[in-house]
């Protein structure tokens, strides 16, 4: 039996994709869920087709939110109720090169990728701390680990996001916070779809939620998958700059791009 069930998280960006998949995902292992983002319709339609369940805290709800509004996150916090833990997982994706920048799309990426976690957490943190406990999931991307070519924003959104978890690991140490960051490769979503490259290892979401569930149930700080695609991440963080360089910067790099995870 899952060590969540019985508790009641709060998922940002849950109306598609991993965070919809969770959704689902969470609610089978006897979580009950405050699913938000900006479409209300789409967060209603969920809540209907969850398996119901009942905690001390309440049940499912729909709270519309929008994180890229500066007091969107404080103010659907108030409305949230009693959770145990919150999984932030709304995003922004463009394709794109610095060579070709497309500004409002890199604000977007960095107001909802970013900024956004930064809202919510503030309004959340404080309280999880006042009561001496709470679960705490960002989800970044391997995109995060190293500087990429035609990554241009969201690659600098998604380090941020995994350095933000180091941060509150950091920080949260011995308040009976627990904070996690879950570090996916390619996974079969509206924004993969921008995508015009063959993506390896590409799951599905439902694949992706279920591993997310797996790693929220250990107590490793690091959820990432899967494991071919984060070895090889890592060894690239792990060379030295001339190296992962010389290794991105080759003939064609430059060419302006239809994707990147």
């Amino acid at each position: 039996m899952s060590r969540l069930a019985g508790q009641r998280y709060w998922v940002i960006g849950a109306s598609q994709g991993i965070g919809r998949a969770l959704a689902f995902r969470l609610a089978r292992v006897g979580v009950a869920l405050v699913v938000s983002a900006r479409n209300e319709a789409a967060l209603r339609n969920l809540t209907a087709q969850l398996p119901p369940v009942k905690t001390p805290a309440g049940g499912h709800l729909a709270l519309p939110l929008d994180v890229t509004v500066q007091n969107g996150p404080q103010d659907a916090f108030a409305a949230v109720g009693e959770i145990d833990g919150i999984i932030y997982c709304a995003g922004a994706y463009e394709p794109m090169s610095a060579r070709q920048p497309e500004i409002d799309a890199v604000e977007t990426m960095i107001t909802v990728n970013v900024t956004g976690a930064f809202r919510t957490l503030a309004a959340v943190v404080p309280a999880f701390c006042a009561r001496r406990t709470g679960h705490i999931v960002l989800v970044g991307s391997l995109a995060g680990y190293r500087g990429l070519p035609n990554a241009w924003g969201y690659g600098a959104s998604k380090a941020a996001v995994i350095h933000l978890a180091e941060n509150l690991r950091c920080d949260l140490a011995g308040t009976g916070v627990r904070v996690q960051v879950c570090n996916p490769g390619f996974v079969a979503t509206r924004l993969t779809e921008k995508n015009r490259f063959s993506m390896p290892f590409l799951m599905t979401p439902d694949d992706a939620a279920r591993r997310i569930v797996a790693g929220m149930d250990g107590r490793r700080f690091e959820i990432a998958f899967p494991w071919i695609l984060k070895t090889a991440f890592a060894v690239l963080a792990s060379m030295p700059r001339g190296i992962h360089f010389a290794l991105f910067t080759g003939s064609g790099r430059h060419r302006r791009p239809r994707g990147q995870t």
